[in-house]
């Protein structure tokens, strides 16, 4: 009786058993099935896409360039002259860049020798026996010091890597350190051959301190000799800034004193007015615009919006500023003002704050055909609508 009984029984129980399984691996498939196209046809994300799409055709139709033709480490093309000598100088050539640092000091053009110097140097640390031919024919020559010392500083950065310092191994830091060691010597010497008035020399050693740690009565030392000879040169207050950071070797109130002051006290048209919008960046940890949108974050813009209009045109760290200029003003709604800064610098990409970001040229498209579109469709509110 029990043997008829489980022959009976189990085929019951197994069908069951089956019929049980075939439900559930059903639910389970209709779960995921559905949860794949709630993704795919959730209709805010289609919402978003579409809007994107529509932003960047409308980017696309008023010349603005795409993610993939955007210059990812400039903020600005290279001037002609620093373009050529840049190509001397890898073919071997020296003789364009001591003629381009000879004009510099004769124009007294701190500002462009200090972005030639940064520019050149970043060319020699990757080889330098055009510079080691240069400073041959020349032993004393102002502009070759000056750029062995910036080149020592990008090797160095260069030894060092981009990654975080817990993902740097104690051999990096070693050569770090080694060859920023270098280069405060190396500084010296460029400082004592400069022609009189030149700061450039002592923008440079800034970038040293920051690395070395140098203390503070160090910095406030090299500060002296750079505000004493040029007290509004932007590079050196971009490089002083990040040593007050509190990432670097001071702290958030630090480094917001110092670009409040030094905006406060400089004359319009000197770009110092976009410190304190550099300073919120660098400190800023929130996730949401609110930051962005109180009273002082408005006058802030406002200044540096004003300080760019009232700057020469020709002043080589302008884009920078818009570059700036165009993200604040799109976080604060300003869609036509932002869009106007992104139309004077598009197709470079080498700048706040795009260059702390992943894509840095994805990123600024988005957020510059956001600017534009939102400006477009506020016009076109303004005259009433479509065909009106």
């Amino acid at each position: 009786m029990k043997i008829l009984l489980w022959v009976v029984v189990t085929p019951v129980v197994l069908l069951v058993l089956a019929v049980g399984v075939y439900f559930l691996w059903a639910i389970l498939s209709g779960l995921i099935e559905g949860w794949r196209e709630g993704s795919a046809d959730d209709p805010e994300a289609e919402e978003a896409d579409r809007e994107a799409r529509e932003a960047a055709e409308r980017s696309a139709a008023m010349g603005l360039l795409p993610p993939e033709r955007q210059h990812t480490e400039l903020a600005f093309p290279d001037a002609p002259a620093l373009t050529v000598a840049m190509a001397a100088a890898r073919a071997g050539d020296w003789k364009p860049a001591a003629d381009l640092f000879d004009e510099t000091a004769s124009s007294r053009a701190w500002e462009r020798r200090a972005c030639h110097a940064e520019r050149l140097g970043k060319v020699a640390a990757d080889d330098d026996a055009w510079l080691v031919a240069w400073e041959a024919a020349r032993p004393d020559d102002p502009g070759a010091a000056l750029v062995r010392a910036r080149s020592s500083v990008r090797l160095a950065w260069n030894v060092r890597g981009g990654k975080r310092a817990e993902y740097t191994s104690s051999e990096q830091f070693e050569g770090f350190h080694r060859t920023l060691a270098r280069t405060r010597h190396e500084h010296a010497r460029a400082a004592e051959l400069a022609v009189p008035g030149d700061p450039c020399p002592y923008v440079g050693a800034i970038w040293t301190a920051i690395g070395l740690g140098l203390p503070h009565e160090e910095m406030h030392r090299i500060w002296q000799e750079i505000t004493s000879r040029d007290p509004y040169h932007y590079e050196a207050h971009f490089a002083a800034l990040q040593y007050w950071c509190g990432k670097w070797r001071g702290s958030e109130e630090l480094a917001r004193a110092f670009a409040v002051k030094e905006a406060a006290q400089a004359p319009l048209g000197t770009l110092m007015r976009v410190f304190p919008l550099i300073a919120h960046f660098e400190h800023d940890s929130s996730d949401t615009t609110d930051v962005d949108r109180t009273p002082e974050m408005y006058a802030a813009v406002d200044a540096a919006l004003a300080d760019a209009a009232a700057a020469d045109p020709d002043h080589p760290r302008l884009p920078e500023v818009r570059h700036l200029l165009g993200y604040y003003l799109n976080l604060q709604g300003r869609w036509e003002a932002s869009a106007e800064q992104f139309r004077l610098v598009d197709g470079y990409a080498g700048a706040l704050p795009w260059r702390y970001r992943g894509d840095p040229a994805g990123e600024y498209c988005r957020v510059r055909d956001e600017s534009v579109a939102k400006a477009a469709e506020a016009a076109q509110a303004a005259s009433g609508g479509e065909g009106a």
